[in-house]
């Protein structure tokens, strides 16, 4: 591509190893060129990382057109190049867990693929969004996306005219957000052919008992965050309502008082500690329809005096609750991470209307915050891929 310039930044390294790997899957060199400028362009373009502002790194016109032809009217396939990302990032680093996460994407039209009306319970208002699902892999110190899935409502998959303009292949159904989450991560183990660690999710917004009984079919140990209104059954034998379905509110109330007796939640000293853990299972209309009857554990955190600031549930009962809080502690890495590197490298940046388009970019930008991330940890390994 006329115009691509020598590197000159820290992760010039990175972006050489690393964007030959991505790009083996591209029958042609000029694609693999493009693919570098891209990724390039979404490092180094100033402000938002538009098409139009990345062409300006490389020559103006004729590259913001060839760039747009790459990303929304090209035949390269995104799962190839998402798969050498992953496997990439696999072999050298160490990943403790994958963290799914919602990613709420703002737009001001109508016409961008998956673009509704919705109400973001995070926000506390409706916008006029895309709902994505990323699925990070995660350590103490970094985390990275490797997967995306886009979430499609039926109103929008049953517009014909929606499905025409932007491109959605017919093999795209209406998914629930719980059922988006799972097979955004399935898919991920499954076509990168990853090991299977354990998922960090927020399930506040989610069916749990669906979620639990898809991930424990796929033999995947899970830290779910919970909100209190889920119901739960107690099964520690020293429970005064063992046995009983209670939300996970009450049964963490009910601790609090059990171990500070005549105290309210909150004051200083009286309360009952940081964590609490508690032996549970899913609510008996659950088991019922054979979602789960394994044991869990509810474990209640708390913060600034607040009890409990946090409620998790998860399958790995053997695990401490050191343990615990260190899987609990990658969703909020992957949380700073998303504002402070995956929105700098333009996560959220396209503007095209199309299906293919949309998962180009977050591809790209996905190997972009891979790059940005380690660079700033870079060992001579890491440039090469060796282990």
């Amino acid at each position: 591509m006329a115009g691509f310039r020598p590197y000159e930044r820290a992760h010039d390294g990175l972006l050489s190893a690393l964007g030959t790997e991505l790009f083996a899957s591209m029958p042609r060199r000029d694609q693999r060129t493009k693919g570098m400028a891209y990724l390039q362009g979404l490092l180094e373009a100033e402000g938002r990382k538009s098409i139009r502002n990345i062409a300006a790194l490389f020559g103006g016109d004729a590259t913001e057109q060839s760039l747009h032809h790459f990303i929304v009217s090209s035949t390269w396939d995104w799962t190839p190049v998402r798969r050498a990302l992953a496997q990439y990032v696999e072999r050298v680093t160490q990943p403790q867990a994958y963290v799914v996460r919602p990613l709420i994407i703002r737009r001001a039209g109508e016409t961008s693929v998956g673009v509704e009306r919705r109400f973001v319970p995070a926000l506390g208002q409706v916008v006029n969004a895309q709902q994505a699902v990323g699925v990070w892999a995660a350590a103490p110190d970094w985390s990275s996306p490797l997967n995306w899935r886009l979430q499609l409502s039926p109103r929008w998959l049953a517009d014909r005219r929606h499905r025409r303009q932007t491109d959605i292949p017919d093999s795209e159904v209406p998914e629930s957000l719980d059922q988006c989450s799972v097979k955004a991560y399935q898919e991920l183990i499954k076509k990168s052919r990853l090991p299977i660690r354990p998922v960090v999710m927020d399930a506040q917004e989610t069916d749990v008992a669906a979620v639990v009984g898809w991930l424990r079919a796929a033999d995947t140990p899970m830290l779910l965050r919970i909100d209190g209104t889920q119901r739960l059954t107690v099964e520690e034998p020293a429970f005064p309502r063992r046995g009983v379905s209670m939300t996970a509110q009450q049964i963490m109330s009910l601790v609090w008082h059990m171990r500070r007796p005549g105290r309210r939640p909150g004051e200083g000293p009286t309360s009952p500690g940081p964590v609490v853990a508690v032996r549970v299972t899913l609510s008996h209309a659950a088991r019922r329809e054979g979602r789960s009857d394994s044991s869990l554990v509810l474990m209640g955190v708390a913060e600034h005096g607040h009890w409990p600031a946090e409620l998790w549930l998860t399958d790995l009962t053997t695990s401490s609750v050191g343990e615990l809080l260190q899987l609990a502690s990658y969703a909020r890495r992957v949380e700073r991470d998303t504002k402070e590197v995956a929105d700098r490298v333009g996560i959220r940046d396209f503007s095209g209307r199309s299906f293919a388009g949309w998962h180009r970019h977050t591809t790209l930008a996905s190997a972009a915050h891979a790059i940005a991330m380690l660079s700033d940890r870079a060992e001579p390994r890491l440039l090469t891929g060796t282990g």
